[in-house]
């Protein structure tokens, strides 16, 4: 099930399987994010030396690598792009080449579906439950049959633990306490065992991965992401490869594991797409 509660111009969306929450986004309806939009837009500026071209957007720009579509236009070209990538800090959103005729100015022609339309377009047998009637009335015609009004589409289980998502801890199984550190760079992940030191590191670790890997993708944590196990001697570590690699297939963005550094950090990349929820709370 899909549940939508509205507050605002702000919408929570949690996909639930049966009671667990397993995916979690904000959509602000009036300042959307921008993935998925088109625009009209013109070559600023040739970069051979980044392997793209930035564009103009209008009011915004953007970087359009030559593996989107870039490589042959010049300066001054005007092409239809669509936004693969929401800005991010102080950079523009990523680009792509798309089909379209441009119009005579660089400026948006559409939007993009949003969040919760592309959830719902990626898991078609999913009931899509909402507590707003205004904003049922604005999806029919692309959800028609597959919406149903609650009031408390969000219950006071589901609230406790979204609320949970803005704290930069995470209870994990056991005992253990996942804490996070973000930067511009990478997210730092630190396990505690905490009330679980008794438990042997080995059994602890590889009981709790599937708890990080979720918490990861609830938090729509981004980018290069280093994760330091609790009391592990470094031979220990790679026996920690398989499971891991096993629970971060669940994950629609499909991060890859890159081994372990020799800091003992277990080191993942997973792609950026929409903003983390760091960064909505910002």
């Amino acid at each position: 099930m899909i549940a939508v509660s509205r507050r605002g111009d702000a919408a929570r969306i949690a996909l639930l399987r049966g009671d667990d929450l397993t995916e979690y986004y904000l959509w602000n309806l009036a300042t959307p994010d921008g993935v998925g939009d088109i625009y009209t837009a013109r070559v600023d500026a040739v970069l051979p030396a980044l392997a793209g071209r930035f564009l103009s957007l209008g009011d915004a720009s953007g970087f359009l690598p030559d593996s989107a579509g870039g490589k042959t236009l010049s300066e001054g070209t005007y092409v239809t792009v669509r936004v693969t990538r929401a800005p991010q800090g102080d950079k523009g959103a990523r680009l792509a080449v798309t089909e379209g005729t441009p119009g005579a100015t660089p400026g948006l022609i559409r939007r993009g579906p949003g969040p919760l339309l592309e959830l719902a377009a990626r898991l078609p047998a999913e009931e899509v439950v909402l507590d707003d009637y205004a904003l049922m009335a604005e999806l029919r015609p692309a959800l028609e049959g597959r919406l149903r009004h609650d009031a408390k589409a969000f219950d006071a289980v589901l609230e406790d633990e979204v609320a949970g998502l803005s704290e930069p801890t995470a209870p994990l199984p056991h005992g253990a306490v996942m804490h996070i550190a973000t930067a511009k760079a990478a997210t730092l992940i630190d396990i505690d065992a905490a009330s679980a030191s008794a438990m042997p590191p080995m059994l602890l670790n590889t009981a709790i991965i599937p708890e990080i890997c979720r918490q990861i993708v609830l938090r729509n944590l981004s980018g290069g992401i280093l994760i330091d196990f609790a009391g592990l001697k470094a031979a220990q570590r790679q026996k920690l490869a398989e499971p891991l690699r096993a629970a971060l297939k669940s994950d629609h963005l499909r991060p890859d594991f890159l081994g372990f550094s020799h800091l003992g950090f277990a080191e993942l990349t997973r792609r950026r797409i929409r903003p983390p929820l760091h960064e909505y709370r910002s």
